[in-house]
């Protein structure tokens, strides 16, 4: 009798959304179990893979012939050549975010998203092989109207609300990532890590990704306009990314640890505490109902504020109205959009000031 192989749980969840891999290192990708959909990143992975030995003449080269442009010109075109080494190992898009120091600044994130097209560009890789990390705040989601309309794709990230996430729809974003551990610093101190037996039903995060899809379901039953793909993003084990398949997520982007501990479990259903389906055609013609088990989720919020009144916001409100006024507004609301989005930015501000750092230190000596 012929044995049947073992199906490992990244492959399964393979199965139920698209896998990307969230992290910059080629040779990592190129050897995955799975070939990853699309590679993201952020400012923290482009300063950690800039000082990679791999990376050295790279980052030489851009600053010998970007000296006279700046700091940030040569950061773009490393981060976009980091990029460049990657996208023949994924089956999607590649992925760089904008400095996030302004977020508050449309015209900045305007003009840094245009300025990475034009490395793009100039790389050889076109629009339809990578997209823009915009921030979720009223003034940056203003940008994406004008990028969209120029073939630059986006992903409304920093995403912690379904406020959030109706503008990044208004904003027309390719995709939204919504951090499922959403407290950002749980990655560095467990001590704030919601860590549950079931994260489909017990994560405090998991209401508020139920809320999402439900709500762009919705909106795309009602008018037909296409609705931002949900990436969800910020797993700390791997059964918290098997729950984003079950929760319906159309992907999953993951850190090489998460991927490579998804790659060693063997998959029993018997032993999961549900099961997503397989990804349907199309991810809202033919999106199914929430799984029944989960419907629980619709009517609750485990990080509202203590006066929620048990509604969901309504879509009808124009949250890019006044530069964003209303978004903001609302993020004002939720004392934990406003501490987690905080946190985030302050993150990969961390992260690009340190980039620049290093290149500004470069430059003295050219």
């Amino acid at each position: 009798m012929e044995s049947v192989e073992t199906q490992s749980w990244l492959q399964k969840l393979e199965e139920q959304l698209n896998v990307d891999v969230d992290w910059m290192d080629p040779t990592y990708s190129k050897n995955l179990q799975i070939r990853p959909n699309d590679m993201t990143s952020n400012n923290l992975w482009v300063n950690i893979q800039m000082s990679h030995p791999d990376n050295k003449q790279l980052f030489e080269n851009a600053v010998k012939e970007l000296k006279s442009e700046g700091w940030l010109a040569i950061y773009n075109r490393i981060a976009v050549q980091m990029c460049k080494a990657n996208i023949g190992n994924i089956k999607g898009r590649v992925a760089l975010q904008v400095d996030p120091h302004q977020a508050y600044n449309t015209q900045a994130v305007l003009d840094h998203a245009r300025a990475y097209a034009r490395e793009f560009e100039r790389a050889g890789i076109p629009k339809t092989r990578y997209f823009i990390k915009i921030p979720s705040t009223g003034p940056a989601l203003n940008a994406v109207p004008a990028l969209e309309a120029e073939g630059i794709r986006t992903l409304g990230t920093a995403l912690f609300s379904l406020p959030q996430a109706i503008a990044c729809s208004q904003a027309g974003t390719l995709y939204i990532s919504p951090y499922f551990n959403a407290e950002t610093r749980a990655h560095d101190d467990l001590s704030l890590w919601p860590n549950v037996e079931d994260p489909a039903t017990q994560h405090t995060m998991s209401a508020r990704i139920v809320h999402i899809l439900e709500t762009y379901k919705q909106l795309y039953k009602e008018t037909g306009k296409e609705q931002p793909l949900l990436k969800n993003a910020s797993f700390i084990t791997p059964k918290e990314a098997m729950a984003a398949g079950e929760m319906g997520c159309h992907s999953a982007t993951i850190s090489h640890t998460v991927l490579e501990e998804l790659s060693k479990l063997s998959y029993d259903g018997s032993k999961q505490p549900g099961e997503g389906v397989p990804k349907p055609v199309h991810a809202y013609r033919n999106a199914g109902p929430t799984p029944e088990r989960l419907r629980k989720l619709s009517k609750i919020d485990p990080l509202a504020a203590a006066d929620w009144d048990g509604k969901l916001v309504s879509t009808d409100i124009d949250y890019l109205a006044n530069n964003g006024a209303e978004l903001e507004k609302a993020i004002e609301k939720d004392p934990i959009t406003v501490q987690r989005l905080d946190d985030a930015l302050k993150l990969f501000q961390g992260g690009i000031r340190e980039s620049m750092e290093k290149i500004e230190a470069s430059m003295k000596n050219v």
